[in-house]
Protein backbone atom coordinates (compact mmCIF):
# COMPACT_ATOMS: atom_id res chain seq x y z
CA UNK A 1 0.00 0.00 0.00
CA UNK A 2 1.31 3.18 -0.89
CA UNK A 3 -0.32 5.76 1.75
CA UNK A 4 0.37 9.50 1.74
CA UNK A 5 -0.02 11.34 5.04
CA UNK A 6 -2.63 13.92 4.39
CA UNK A 7 -2.59 15.50 8.39
CA UNK A 8 -1.95 14.35 11.98
CA UNK A 9 -4.44 15.27 15.01
CA UNK A 10 -3.53 15.51 18.41
CA UNK A 11 -5.06 16.12 21.62
CA UNK A 12 -3.55 18.89 23.94
CA UNK A 13 -4.49 18.52 27.63
CA UNK A 14 -4.46 21.80 28.87
CA UNK A 15 -4.13 23.20 32.20
CA UNK A 16 -6.75 25.27 33.93
CA UNK A 17 -6.47 29.04 33.57
CA UNK A 18 -4.56 29.72 36.93
CA UNK A 19 -2.83 26.93 37.72
CA UNK A 20 0.86 27.71 37.12
CA UNK A 21 0.51 31.41 39.03
CA UNK A 22 -1.64 29.04 42.15
CA UNK A 23 0.66 26.87 42.88
CA UNK A 24 4.07 29.60 42.28
CA UNK A 25 1.76 31.26 45.46
CA UNK A 26 0.86 28.54 47.77
CA UNK A 27 4.59 27.72 47.38
CA UNK A 28 5.60 30.68 48.46
CA UNK A 29 3.24 30.95 51.31
CA UNK A 30 5.89 27.39 52.50
CA UNK A 31 3.07 25.14 51.52
CA UNK A 32 4.37 21.59 50.75
CA UNK A 33 2.43 20.10 47.03
CA UNK A 34 2.33 16.87 45.65
CA UNK A 35 1.29 15.72 42.76
CA UNK A 36 -0.82 12.07 42.71
CA UNK A 37 -1.65 11.39 39.07
CA UNK A 38 -2.84 7.73 37.18
CA UNK A 39 -1.14 9.58 34.38
CA UNK A 40 2.30 7.75 33.01
CA UNK A 41 5.63 9.24 34.31
CA UNK A 42 6.12 11.35 31.24
CA UNK A 43 2.81 13.18 31.31
CA UNK A 44 3.55 13.74 35.30
CA UNK A 45 6.80 15.08 34.67
CA UNK A 46 4.91 17.28 31.91
CA UNK A 47 2.24 18.19 34.17
CA UNK A 48 4.86 19.00 37.18
CA UNK A 49 7.17 21.39 34.85
CA UNK A 50 3.77 23.20 33.29
CA UNK A 51 2.53 24.31 36.73
CA UNK A 52 6.32 25.13 37.80
CA UNK A 53 6.31 22.61 40.66
CA UNK A 54 9.41 21.63 39.03
CA UNK A 55 12.00 23.74 37.67
CA UNK A 56 14.54 23.82 35.22
CA UNK A 57 18.36 22.42 36.42
CA UNK A 58 16.19 20.85 39.53
CA UNK A 59 17.59 17.27 40.32
CA UNK A 60 15.39 14.42 39.78
CA UNK A 61 15.10 11.32 41.95
CA UNK A 62 13.30 8.54 40.02
CA UNK A 63 11.68 5.46 41.29
CA UNK A 64 11.12 2.45 39.19
CA UNK A 65 11.54 -0.25 40.76
CA UNK A 66 10.05 -3.60 40.21
CA UNK A 67 10.98 -5.16 43.50
CA UNK A 68 10.81 -4.49 47.32
CA UNK A 69 14.27 -5.54 47.80
CA UNK A 70 15.00 -3.04 45.01
CA UNK A 71 12.74 0.14 46.61
CA UNK A 72 14.36 -0.82 49.80
CA UNK A 73 18.24 -0.24 48.68
CA UNK A 74 17.26 2.65 46.27
CA UNK A 75 15.37 4.57 49.54
CA UNK A 76 18.54 3.61 51.40
CA UNK A 77 20.52 5.08 49.17
CA UNK A 78 18.72 8.08 48.90
CA UNK A 79 18.76 8.60 52.53
CA UNK A 80 22.44 8.45 52.81
CA UNK A 81 22.41 10.59 50.20
CA UNK A 82 20.59 13.37 51.79
CA UNK A 83 22.80 13.03 54.99
CA UNK A 84 22.12 15.69 57.57
CA UNK A 85 19.71 17.68 54.80
CA UNK A 86 17.30 14.64 55.69
CA UNK A 87 13.58 15.87 56.83
CA UNK A 88 14.73 19.55 55.78
CA UNK A 89 13.47 20.77 52.66
CA UNK A 90 16.01 20.56 49.33
CA UNK A 91 15.93 21.90 45.75
CA UNK A 92 15.11 18.67 44.44
CA UNK A 93 11.78 16.56 43.19
CA UNK A 94 10.97 13.29 43.74
CA UNK A 95 9.41 10.69 40.73
CA UNK A 96 7.98 7.64 41.81
CA UNK A 97 5.55 5.69 39.93
CA UNK A 98 2.74 3.41 41.09
CA UNK A 99 4.80 0.02 41.56
CA UNK A 100 7.44 1.33 43.39
CA UNK A 101 5.34 3.08 45.45
CA UNK A 102 3.35 0.07 46.49
CA UNK A 103 7.14 -1.15 47.76
CA UNK A 104 7.47 2.10 49.57
CA UNK A 105 4.33 1.36 51.58
CA UNK A 106 4.92 -1.07 53.06
CA UNK A 107 6.11 -1.46 56.67
CA UNK A 108 9.80 -2.23 55.65
CA UNK A 109 10.56 1.16 53.62
CA UNK A 110 7.25 3.08 54.51
CA UNK A 111 9.35 5.37 57.13
CA UNK A 112 12.46 5.92 54.32
CA UNK A 113 10.14 6.87 51.94
CA UNK A 114 8.47 9.53 54.02
CA UNK A 115 11.89 10.72 55.70
CA UNK A 116 12.76 10.86 51.76
CA UNK A 117 9.64 12.32 50.48
CA UNK A 118 9.70 15.28 53.24
CA UNK A 119 13.20 15.96 52.04
CA UNK A 120 12.61 17.08 48.52
CA UNK A 121 11.08 19.95 47.26
CA UNK A 122 8.38 18.57 45.19
CA UNK A 123 6.92 14.76 45.24
CA UNK A 124 5.41 13.70 41.99
CA UNK A 125 3.32 10.07 42.51
CA UNK A 126 2.64 8.53 39.19
CA UNK A 127 0.24 5.42 38.29
CA UNK A 128 -0.85 5.33 41.22
CA UNK A 129 -4.40 4.06 41.94
CA UNK A 130 -7.42 5.44 43.98
CA UNK A 131 -6.33 3.24 46.97
CA UNK A 132 -2.72 4.48 46.88
CA UNK A 133 -3.52 8.01 46.66
CA UNK A 134 -5.65 7.53 50.42
CA UNK A 135 -3.16 5.66 51.58
CA UNK A 136 -0.44 8.48 50.41
CA UNK A 137 -2.71 10.83 52.46
CA UNK A 138 -2.83 9.02 55.40
CA UNK A 139 0.52 7.99 56.00
CA UNK A 140 1.39 11.96 56.18
CA UNK A 141 -1.54 12.43 58.08
CA UNK A 142 -0.64 10.29 60.87
CA UNK A 143 3.52 10.29 60.20
CA UNK A 144 3.97 14.22 59.46
CA UNK A 145 3.07 17.25 61.58
CA UNK A 146 1.21 19.12 59.40
CA UNK A 147 -2.30 19.62 57.88
CA UNK A 148 -3.51 17.81 55.10
CA UNK A 149 -5.42 18.84 52.11
CA UNK A 150 -6.37 17.27 49.30
CA UNK A 151 -7.96 18.34 45.88
CA UNK A 152 -9.29 16.77 43.14
CA UNK A 153 -11.87 16.98 40.36
CA UNK A 154 -12.80 13.18 39.92
CA UNK A 155 -14.24 9.74 41.32
CA UNK A 156 -10.89 8.52 41.78
CA UNK A 157 -10.15 11.45 44.21
CA UNK A 158 -12.63 10.73 46.72
CA UNK A 159 -10.70 8.50 48.77
CA UNK A 160 -8.01 10.58 48.82
CA UNK A 161 -10.43 13.68 49.78
CA UNK A 162 -12.26 11.91 52.57
CA UNK A 163 -8.72 10.62 54.11
CA UNK A 164 -7.42 14.34 54.15
CA UNK A 165 -7.68 17.05 56.76
CA UNK A 166 -9.49 19.07 54.64
CA UNK A 167 -11.08 17.80 51.12
CA UNK A 168 -11.81 20.33 48.34
CA UNK A 169 -13.41 18.75 45.20
CA UNK A 170 -13.46 21.10 41.88
CA UNK A 171 -16.87 20.48 39.93
CA UNK A 172 -16.56 20.09 36.34
CA UNK A 173 -16.58 18.07 33.23
CA UNK A 174 -15.32 14.97 35.40
CA UNK A 175 -18.58 14.59 37.45
CA UNK A 176 -19.45 16.12 41.12
CA UNK A 177 -18.68 13.03 43.00
CA UNK A 178 -15.36 14.65 44.18
CA UNK A 179 -17.08 17.90 44.66
CA UNK A 180 -20.32 15.77 46.90
CA UNK A 181 -17.46 14.03 49.09
CA UNK A 182 -15.41 16.97 49.79
CA UNK A 183 -15.54 19.97 52.54
CA UNK A 184 -14.96 22.53 50.10
CA UNK A 185 -16.26 22.96 46.47
CA UNK A 186 -15.12 25.08 44.46
CA UNK A 187 -15.48 25.69 40.30
CA UNK A 188 -11.46 26.14 39.17
CA UNK A 189 -8.14 25.33 40.32
CA UNK A 190 -7.30 29.15 40.77
CA UNK A 191 -10.17 29.59 43.34
CA UNK A 192 -8.09 27.72 45.68
CA UNK A 193 -5.82 30.21 46.06
CA UNK A 194 -8.28 32.85 47.91
CA UNK A 195 -9.40 30.28 49.95
CA UNK A 196 -6.38 29.24 51.40
CA UNK A 197 -4.21 32.44 51.69
CA UNK A 198 -7.24 34.87 52.25
CA UNK A 199 -10.63 33.27 53.73
CA UNK A 200 -8.23 30.57 55.05
CA UNK A 201 -5.77 32.99 57.58
CA UNK A 202 -8.67 34.99 58.35
CA UNK A 203 -10.86 32.40 59.40
CA UNK A 204 -7.69 31.20 61.74
CA UNK A 205 -7.35 34.34 62.88
CA UNK A 206 -11.02 35.08 63.97
CA UNK A 207 -11.41 31.25 65.26
CA UNK A 208 -8.18 31.79 67.46
CA UNK A 209 -9.82 35.45 68.85
CA UNK A 210 -12.91 34.29 69.52
CA UNK A 211 -11.81 31.15 71.65
CA UNK A 212 -9.33 33.28 73.63
CA UNK A 213 -11.48 35.58 74.55
CA UNK A 214 -14.51 33.20 75.08
CA UNK A 215 -12.14 31.60 78.01
CA UNK A 216 -11.30 35.06 79.08
CA UNK A 217 -14.48 36.65 79.33
CA UNK A 218 -15.78 33.41 81.13
CA UNK A 219 -13.03 32.81 83.33
CA UNK A 220 -13.33 36.42 84.89
CA UNK A 221 -17.05 36.22 85.60
CA UNK A 222 -19.42 33.40 83.97
CA UNK A 223 -22.33 35.24 84.48
CA UNK A 224 -21.44 38.17 81.89
CA UNK A 225 -22.32 36.06 78.98
CA UNK A 226 -25.30 37.79 77.88
CA UNK A 227 -23.73 41.14 78.20
CA UNK A 228 -20.21 40.54 76.63
CA UNK A 229 -21.31 38.38 73.31
CA UNK A 230 -21.33 40.55 71.09
CA UNK A 231 -17.20 41.45 71.02
CA UNK A 232 -16.46 37.90 70.55
CA UNK A 233 -19.03 37.55 67.75
CA UNK A 234 -17.96 40.67 66.00
CA UNK A 235 -13.99 39.27 66.20
CA UNK A 236 -15.44 36.16 64.80
CA UNK A 237 -16.76 37.20 61.72
CA UNK A 238 -15.41 40.59 60.82
CA UNK A 239 -12.12 40.61 62.52
CA UNK A 240 -9.33 41.18 59.63
CA UNK A 241 -5.40 41.20 60.16
CA UNK A 242 -4.38 42.40 56.76
CA UNK A 243 -6.42 43.17 52.99
CA UNK A 244 -8.02 40.82 51.19
CA UNK A 245 -4.93 42.38 48.73
CA UNK A 246 -2.05 42.08 50.48
CA UNK A 247 -2.82 38.50 51.31
CA UNK A 248 -2.85 36.93 47.86
CA UNK A 249 -0.38 39.89 46.74
CA UNK A 250 2.07 38.45 49.47
CA UNK A 251 1.68 34.94 50.33
CA UNK A 252 4.28 35.44 52.82
CA UNK A 253 1.36 36.56 55.23
CA UNK A 254 -0.61 33.09 55.37
CA UNK A 255 3.11 31.49 57.61
CA UNK A 256 1.95 32.67 60.30
CA UNK A 257 -1.80 30.87 60.39
CA UNK A 258 0.18 27.96 59.29
CA UNK A 259 2.80 28.06 62.11
CA UNK A 260 0.01 28.58 64.35
CA UNK A 261 1.52 31.63 66.64
CA UNK A 262 -1.33 32.89 67.87
CA UNK A 263 -3.12 30.03 69.34
CA UNK A 264 -1.33 27.11 71.16
CA UNK A 265 -0.48 25.90 74.37
CA UNK A 266 1.52 28.63 75.59
CA UNK A 267 -0.80 31.13 73.92
CA UNK A 268 -3.92 29.80 75.87
CA UNK A 269 -2.62 29.75 79.17
CA UNK A 270 -1.37 32.68 78.82
CA UNK A 271 -4.62 34.24 78.58
CA UNK A 272 -5.97 31.94 80.94
CA UNK A 273 -3.74 33.42 83.19
CA UNK A 274 -4.45 36.88 82.43
CA UNK A 275 -8.48 36.97 82.67
CA UNK A 276 -7.34 35.35 86.48
CA UNK A 277 -5.09 38.76 86.89
CA UNK A 278 -7.66 41.14 85.87
CA UNK A 279 -10.84 39.38 88.41
CA UNK A 280 -8.43 39.82 91.31
CA UNK A 281 -7.47 43.21 89.69
CA UNK A 282 -11.39 44.00 89.29
CA UNK A 283 -12.91 42.63 92.84
CA UNK A 284 -10.06 43.81 95.07
CA UNK A 285 -9.49 47.35 93.67
CA UNK A 286 -13.56 48.15 93.69
CA UNK A 287 -13.39 46.60 97.29
CA UNK A 288 -10.74 48.96 98.33
CA UNK A 289 -12.25 51.62 96.66
CA UNK A 290 -15.46 51.42 98.36
CA UNK A 291 -13.73 50.46 101.78
CA UNK A 292 -15.73 53.43 103.75
CA UNK A 293 -19.67 52.82 103.68
CA UNK A 294 -20.67 55.53 101.01
CA UNK A 295 -23.95 56.98 102.88
CA UNK A 296 -26.52 58.07 100.48
CA UNK A 297 -28.87 61.13 101.12
CA UNK A 298 -31.98 58.59 102.33
CA UNK A 299 -29.76 57.12 105.23
CA UNK A 300 -28.80 54.25 103.46
CA UNK A 301 -25.25 52.74 103.20
CA UNK A 302 -23.66 49.95 100.45
CA UNK A 303 -24.32 46.86 100.92
CA UNK A 304 -23.28 43.67 98.97
CA UNK A 305 -25.69 44.27 95.89
CA UNK A 306 -24.69 47.78 95.19
CA UNK A 307 -20.75 46.48 95.57
CA UNK A 308 -21.43 43.55 93.31
CA UNK A 309 -23.47 45.95 90.40
CA UNK A 310 -20.79 48.20 90.31
CA UNK A 311 -17.47 45.20 90.30
CA UNK A 312 -19.97 43.84 87.56
CA UNK A 313 -20.07 46.88 85.78
CA UNK A 314 -16.39 46.74 85.58
CA UNK A 315 -16.37 43.26 84.43
CA UNK A 316 -18.28 44.41 81.39
CA UNK A 317 -16.58 47.21 80.77
CA UNK A 318 -12.85 45.79 81.08
CA UNK A 319 -13.82 42.45 79.04
CA UNK A 320 -15.43 44.83 76.16
CA UNK A 321 -12.57 47.14 76.10
CA UNK A 322 -10.32 43.51 76.09
CA UNK A 323 -11.88 42.75 72.35
CA UNK A 324 -11.24 46.50 70.91
CA UNK A 325 -8.28 46.05 72.54
CA UNK A 326 -7.80 42.69 70.47
CA UNK A 327 -9.30 44.43 67.16
CA UNK A 328 -7.59 44.63 64.16
CA UNK A 329 -9.96 46.08 61.78
CA UNK A 330 -12.29 48.15 63.01
CA UNK A 331 -16.04 48.35 61.50
CA UNK A 332 -19.07 50.20 62.23
CA UNK A 333 -19.85 46.71 63.65
CA UNK A 334 -17.15 46.21 65.81
CA UNK A 335 -18.12 49.62 67.05
CA UNK A 336 -21.53 48.65 68.02
CA UNK A 337 -20.35 45.15 69.73
CA UNK A 338 -17.81 47.05 72.05
CA UNK A 339 -19.90 50.29 72.63
CA UNK A 340 -23.30 48.65 72.43
CA UNK A 341 -22.00 45.73 74.67
CA UNK A 342 -21.30 48.76 77.55
CA UNK A 343 -24.46 50.68 77.00
CA UNK A 344 -26.86 47.48 77.43
CA UNK A 345 -25.93 46.64 80.46
CA UNK A 346 -26.00 50.37 81.98
CA UNK A 347 -29.69 50.85 80.33
CA UNK A 348 -30.30 46.87 81.42
CA UNK A 349 -29.35 48.09 85.04
CA UNK A 350 -31.90 51.08 85.45
CA UNK A 351 -34.47 49.45 83.48
CA UNK A 352 -34.11 46.16 85.85
CA UNK A 353 -34.30 48.55 89.13
CA UNK A 354 -37.95 49.89 88.29
CA UNK A 355 -39.50 46.69 87.50
CA UNK A 356 -40.82 45.99 90.94
CA UNK A 357 -43.53 45.77 91.47
CA UNK A 358 -44.83 45.71 87.93
CA UNK A 359 -43.19 42.43 87.82
CA UNK A 360 -42.86 40.34 90.88
CA UNK A 361 -38.90 39.72 89.99
CA UNK A 362 -35.95 41.42 91.92
CA UNK A 363 -37.60 44.11 94.61
CA UNK A 364 -33.77 43.66 96.64
CA UNK A 365 -32.84 45.99 93.17
CA UNK A 366 -35.50 48.86 93.27
CA UNK A 367 -33.44 52.12 93.33
CA UNK A 368 -30.17 50.27 92.72
CA UNK A 369 -30.16 52.61 89.67
CA UNK A 370 -29.99 55.66 91.60
CA UNK A 371 -27.23 54.22 94.28
CA UNK A 372 -25.17 53.02 91.59
CA UNK A 373 -25.47 56.41 89.26
CA UNK A 374 -25.13 58.51 91.86
CA UNK A 375 -21.91 57.60 93.53
CA UNK A 376 -18.96 59.35 92.43
CA UNK A 377 -16.39 56.67 93.13
CA UNK A 378 -18.18 54.87 90.49
CA UNK A 379 -17.95 56.98 87.89
CA UNK A 380 -14.16 57.69 89.04
CA UNK A 381 -13.19 54.23 89.31
CA UNK A 382 -15.52 53.40 85.91
CA UNK A 383 -12.48 55.02 84.25
CA UNK A 384 -9.63 54.11 86.44
CA UNK A 385 -10.28 50.76 87.39
CA UNK A 386 -10.48 49.18 83.62
CA UNK A 387 -7.32 51.13 82.48
CA UNK A 388 -5.37 49.57 85.20
CA UNK A 389 -6.98 46.34 84.33
CA UNK A 390 -5.76 46.50 80.99
CA UNK A 391 -2.75 49.33 81.13
CA UNK A 392 -0.62 46.24 81.37
CA UNK A 393 -2.23 44.52 78.23
CA UNK A 394 -1.71 47.83 76.23
CA UNK A 395 1.51 48.84 77.24
CA UNK A 396 2.98 45.05 76.33
CA UNK A 397 1.16 45.07 72.68
CA UNK A 398 3.42 48.84 72.18
CA UNK A 399 6.21 47.27 73.30
CA UNK A 400 5.92 43.95 70.76
CA UNK A 401 5.10 46.47 67.79
CA UNK A 402 7.67 48.74 68.46
CA UNK A 403 10.65 46.07 69.35
CA UNK A 404 9.29 43.02 68.07
CA UNK A 405 7.38 43.51 65.09
CA UNK A 406 5.86 40.73 63.08
CA UNK A 407 5.73 40.77 59.34
CA UNK A 408 2.00 40.61 59.44
CA UNK A 409 1.90 43.87 62.11
CA UNK A 410 4.93 45.90 59.72
CA UNK A 411 2.12 45.08 56.58
CA UNK A 412 -0.83 46.15 58.72
CA UNK A 413 0.69 49.97 59.18
CA UNK A 414 1.81 50.08 55.51
CA UNK A 415 -1.96 49.54 54.94
CA UNK A 416 -3.32 52.25 57.60
CA UNK A 417 -0.29 54.85 56.19
CA UNK A 418 -1.73 54.06 52.70
CA UNK A 419 1.90 52.52 51.76
CA UNK A 420 2.99 49.71 49.50
CA UNK A 421 3.95 46.68 51.81
CA UNK A 422 6.05 45.27 48.88
CA UNK A 423 9.42 46.51 50.57
CA UNK A 424 8.98 45.07 53.59
CA UNK A 425 7.53 42.13 52.40
CA UNK A 426 10.40 41.38 50.26
CA UNK A 427 13.26 42.61 53.11
CA UNK A 428 11.55 40.34 55.17
CA UNK A 429 11.14 37.11 53.15
CA UNK A 430 14.65 37.73 50.84
CA UNK A 431 16.55 34.21 51.84
CA UNK A 432 20.53 34.50 51.53
CA UNK A 433 22.14 31.94 49.85
CA UNK A 434 23.76 29.21 52.46
CA UNK A 435 26.74 26.43 52.51
CA UNK A 436 23.29 23.85 52.51
CA UNK A 437 23.29 24.74 48.71
CA UNK A 438 26.57 24.40 47.82
CA UNK A 439 26.86 20.91 49.65
CA UNK A 440 23.77 19.66 48.08
CA UNK A 441 25.10 20.42 44.56
CA UNK A 442 27.69 18.24 45.25
CA UNK A 443 25.70 15.20 46.88
CA UNK A 444 23.14 15.69 44.16
CA UNK A 445 25.63 15.33 41.58
CA UNK A 446 27.05 12.15 43.07
CA UNK A 447 23.96 10.81 43.05
CA UNK A 448 22.23 11.18 39.59
CA UNK A 449 25.53 9.66 38.32
CA UNK A 450 24.90 6.60 39.95
CA UNK A 451 21.23 6.60 39.10
CA UNK A 452 21.56 6.81 35.63
CA UNK A 453 24.98 5.12 35.65
CA UNK A 454 26.11 8.37 33.02
CA UNK A 455 28.11 11.51 33.44
CA UNK A 456 26.86 12.88 29.56
CA UNK A 457 25.53 16.08 29.28
CA UNK A 458 22.39 17.13 31.16
CA UNK A 459 18.89 16.45 29.58
CA UNK A 460 16.58 19.11 28.95
CA UNK A 461 13.00 18.21 29.41
CA UNK A 462 10.60 18.63 25.90
CA UNK A 463 7.44 17.91 25.49
CA UNK A 464 4.68 19.26 23.91
CA UNK A 465 1.61 18.06 25.88
CA UNK A 466 1.31 20.85 28.23
CA UNK A 467 2.80 23.85 26.47
CA UNK A 468 5.81 24.44 28.24
CA UNK A 469 8.84 26.30 27.16
CA UNK A 470 10.53 24.25 24.33
CA UNK A 471 14.13 25.69 25.07
CA UNK A 472 15.48 25.94 21.48
CA UNK A 473 13.92 22.71 20.58
CA UNK A 474 12.01 22.52 17.06
CA UNK A 475 8.32 22.46 18.39
CA UNK A 476 6.87 19.14 17.22
CA UNK A 477 3.81 21.02 15.43
CA UNK A 478 7.09 21.57 13.07
CA UNK A 479 8.07 18.43 13.03
CA UNK A 480 5.03 16.78 12.07
CA UNK A 481 4.46 19.42 9.33
CA UNK A 482 8.08 18.59 7.87
CA UNK A 483 7.21 14.88 6.68
CA UNK A 484 5.54 14.53 2.97
CA UNK A 485 3.07 17.23 2.81
CA UNK A 486 2.64 20.04 0.75
CA UNK A 487 3.75 22.21 3.85
CA UNK A 488 7.42 23.69 3.56
CA UNK A 489 10.02 22.50 5.61
CA UNK A 490 11.33 24.64 8.13
CA UNK A 491 15.11 25.19 7.66
CA UNK A 492 17.35 22.71 9.20
CA UNK A 493 14.98 19.46 8.92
Amino acid sequence: MNLHLLGATAIEDKLQVGVESSIANLAKADIKIWILTGDKQETAINIGYSCKLLTQGMPLLIMNENTLDGTREALKHHVIDFGEQLKKENDVGLVIDGKTLKHALSYDCRQDFLDVSVSCKAVICCRVSPLQKAELVELVKGQVHAITLAIGDGANDVGMIQAAHVGIGISGVEGLQAACASDYSIAQFRFLNKLLLVHGAWSYSRLTKLILYSFYKNICLYVIEIFTAAPPLAMGLFDRHCSAESMLRFPALYKFSQNSEHFNVKIFWLWCVNSVFHSILLYWMTVLALDQDSAFSDGKVGDYLFTGNIVYTYVVVTVCLKAGLETNSWTWLSHLAVWGSIASWLLFLAIYAHIWPSLDIGPEMVGMDHYVYGCGIFWMGLILIPVACLVRDFAWKVLRRTMFKTLREEVQEMELTHQDPARVVLKATCRKLTETARLLKNVFTRSMTRMHGTTGPEQQPRGFAFSQEEHGAVPQSELIRAYDTTAEKPEGL
